[in-house]
């Protein structure tokens, strides 16, 4: 009895107008304010003059094509999107791996990694500030103890290496939150594929590449356009640990999108974040599409 109207519940239509007040709290505080931005960046809008005028591509003319400063801010946005996704990507995985099998106290480690993901990243910046202090930091001050002086660098201060710096701490921040998305993946994998591949004389590696990836595609194209999407919009990892700096050599376009606003530029501060939001949301499309289609076409 209870299957039937289950099946009766899933095969029934509801009137459009469920979904009116949603519909239009959506429109009011997402839609609007979108589109308004979007209009904005055609203008010359600022601080420093009440009139505003249209001035058509210009502003993104200027982003594309203007000095060095703004060609880096790309750079950096996705040098930091690469190299976070794919390690995060791998560094979660081999840990779900690990922690699928079967130890001891398996809830507290998986806990273990997965806490600083859920911390305030106020809270992270501050610690990774105090540690990766060039001075009196606890990494270098460890380094120097070990005599391993030629290895304590200026991680935050110095431009060659502080974009590394932040992305280092970007990823041991967020692993913890792939991984967990990646055990519930190998979870939902049924155990007689692996069962009837170990009769079959199948190796682990093996296993792994025949059945393990292949059913794990579907989780991997969540943390993948998760990932992407999160490194091409980040702001707070970088303004907490630099602020863009030093020499401004780890800014991202969201730091430059505060940076031009807090300056009174408004017009090009939102034709910067027109630009990512167009971007994120065609990236996002296409992956989900690209990553899914044997899923879709089952």
């Amino acid at each position: 009895m209870v299957m039937e109207v289950l099946a009766m519940n899933k095969n029934k239509s509801y009137p459009f107008y469920f979904v009116i007040g949603a519909l239009l709290l959506y429109s009011i505080l997402f839609l609007m304010p979108s589109l308004i931005g979007i209009g904005y960046a055609f203008t010359d809008w600022s601080s420093y003059s009440k009139e505003v005028h249209f001035v058509g591509f210009q502003n993104f003319i200027t982003f594309f094509t203007g000095d060095q400063h703004y060609r880096l801010i790309i750079i950096n946005t996705l040098v930091f999107t690469l190299v976070t996704t794919l390690m995060k990507t791998a560094l979660g995985l081999v840990l779900a791996l690990l922690l699928t099998q079967k130890i001891k106290a398996i809830n507290f480690h998986r806990a273990l990694m997965f806490i600083p993901s859920v911390l305030s990243l106020l809270i992270v910046g501050i610690i990774f500030k105090s540690i990766l202090n060039p001075a009196s930091g606890f990494l270098n001050t460890m380094l120097r103890s070990m005599g391993l002086e030629l290895f304590a660098l200026k991680w935050l201060v110095d431009p060659k290496i502080a974009l590394m710096s932040v992305m280092a701490v970007d990823v041991w921040k967020g692993m913890g939150y792939i991984m967990t998305i990646i055990i519930a993946g190998l979870m939902s994998i049924p155990q007689h594929y692996y069962e009837a591949a170990k009769i079959d004389g199948a190796n682990a590696f093996q296993r792994f590449r025949a059945i393990t990836i292949p059913m794990l595609m579907p989780t991997l194209s969540v943390t993948l356009v998760l990932n992407i999407i999160y490194g091409l919009k980040v702001f707070d990892t970088i303004y907490v640990l630099t602020n863009g700096g030093p020499a401004r050599q780890t800014e991202v376009l969201y730091t430059a999108v505060f940076r031009e606003i807090s300056l009174g530029r408004y017009g090009i501060g939102t034709a910067m974040s027109s630009v990512m939001f167009v971007v994120m949301a065609f990236i996002g499309f296409f992956l989900i599409k690209i990553l899914n289609r044997d899923e879709v076409q089952e």
